[in-house]
């Protein structure tokens, strides 16, 4: 009987948090305007010390993420946008370009889901693809032909604070603030044919900060 009455009172609970999502709708779509500030705490040149080491420029982009409520605390955000690409700069020189496509999944909780004012934190996983990678160190290395790769692939860890206000009572739409810490890592930079083949360059530790502004409007 105990059993009994713990279930049905969890039932109650959550037909009743389902319902106050389902008063306001489980979905909120944003588009933001993102400053991706890249940290760049990469090692010194294996080669050359003297180099210093490589850097990834900072930039601004468009961003879209779509998050579902589960419950009026609880809902996961998907963060998208089309492939970037950054300039890289080793000893202070531009050697190329790389583009990546950096999704990223967080599972976040909201302080006050009915109010003016929404304060919320998150934490997730970040999968970053580098789906172009077009480095040649020649410029920094004084003309010697030195093709640079690296790894492709960089799983990391993702958190995130932020906040929505509704633009009127009862209104759909919102303005958001939102800035998050992404681990983005390409490690093992190499001089790929050559001479130097082989050889370690660097790394490549991006770990940027991503602040954004943007307005969403949930159903």
């Amino acid at each position: 009987m105990k059993i009994g009455r713990v279930i049905g009172w969890a039932l109650i609970g959550f037909t009743l948090c389902a319902s106050a999502v389902a008063a306001e709708g489980p979905w909120l779509v944003r588009l933001r305007a993102l400053n991706m500030h890249v940290d760049n705490d990469n090692s010194t040149t294996a080669v050359v010390p003297a180099l210093g080491k490589a850097e990834m420029e900072d930039k601004w982009f468009p961003e879209v993420d779509v998050t579902y409520f589960f419950t009026r605390n609880i809902a996961a955000e998907l963060i998208l946008t089309y492939p970037q690409e950054h300039d890289v700069k080793f000893a202070n020189t531009k050697i190329g370009t790389v583009t990546h496509l950096p999704p990223t999944l967080t599972l976040q909780y909201h302080f006050l889901p009915e109010g003016t004012i929404r304060p919320y934190v998150g934490l997730g996983l970040n999968y970053t693809r580098l789906t172009s990678v077009k480095l040649n160190a020649a410029p920094a290395l004084g003309g010697t032909d030195a093709p640079i790769d690296m790894d492709r692939n960089s799983w990391g860890l993702a958190g995130q604070v932020g906040v929505d206000f509704q633009l009127a009572p009862k209104s759909k739409w919102f303005a958001n603030l939102d800035v998050k810490y992404v681990q983005i890592e390409a490690n093992d930079i190499r001089i790929s044919s050559g001479a130097l083949a082989g050889t370690k360059v660097t790394d490549l530790d991006v770990n940027p900060w991503l602040m954004s502004v943007g307005v969403g409007y949930r159903f």
